[in-house]
């Protein structure tokens, strides 16, 4: 017993949650299990949540996209944001650096399309638009 050595313990590589499911759905999940469809009700969350991750692949590839930080000098200019209104996507600013919202994006745009701005530099913009979006500066 004394070359017994206790080895570092490894990391989950999964995290459990908890979920509450309705009888008549728990009870469609146990028939499809019984039916051998899946082998246990967390075999089929399993799948049905990666089904839904594939489903909204994009949306998840652009909102990463969107939060990641950038570093150095960004420009928003009224096209970009216009096309993101277009699209109806929100942007959330992270600069570390200069982040600049040029000088003919509107109020009304810059509230349509911006969410957050976190700016960990200088953040160049109009009174007016600084003005508009001061609750979502960070």
């Amino acid at each position: 017993m004394s070359n017994i050595r206790q080895l570092r313990e490894k990391p989950p590589e999964t995290e459990k949650i908890t979920i509450n499911l309705g009888y008549v759905d728990l009870g469609r999940i146990d028939l499809l299990v019984q039916e051998g469809f899946y082998s246990n009700r967390s075999d089929f969350i399993r799948t049905a949540i990666r089904n839904q991750l594939v489903s909204h692949q994009d949306a998840v590839a652009g909102s990463i996209e969107r939060h990641t930080m950038e570093l150095g000098l960004r420009d928003y200019s009224r096209a970009d944001l216009e096309s993101l209104r277009v699209a109806g996507e929100i942007l959330h600013v992270k600069v570390v650096g200069l982040a600049r919202i040029a000088d003919d994006v509107t109020p009304e745009l810059a509230l349509a399309t911006i969410g957050t701005i976190t700016v960990l530099g200088a953040l160049q913009a109009s009174k007016e638009i600084k003005t508009a979006l001061a609750d979502r500066i960070k």
